[in-house]
């Protein structure tokens, strides 16, 4: 998809906006920043990929390892109940 029909840029819209890059940037800056659009536009699309890939990937394909690192977890054993004190120092008389 062209950027400027993403943004329904005309011919003399888009030279105004270029001339505005051009003064901002200067000449010898453009080609370093067009390269790293470039570079970044190139990563974006591989990580899409990528992230395509595994989302589609058959489920006999995908294996589940536990993490080394993680204790396994063991229930805490019941203790037992304390039978509850009768106080024989608050008798009513």
């Amino acid at each position: 998809m062209n950027i400027a029909t993403l943004f329904n840029l005309a011919g003399p819209d888009l030279i105004v906006i270029l001339l505005i890059v051009l003064l901002l940037f200067g000449a010898k800056k453009l080609p370093e920043l067009a390269r790293g659009m470039g570079q970044a536009v190139k990563e974006f699309n591989k990580a899409k990929d990528e992230f395509e890939r595994e989302i589609t990937k058959p489920a006999n394909e995908v294996t589940v390892q536990p993490a080394p690192d993680k204790l396994e977890h063991k229930p805490a054993e019941p203790v037992a109940a304390v039978p509850a004190q009768t106080s024989s120092t608050n008798t009513p008389s």
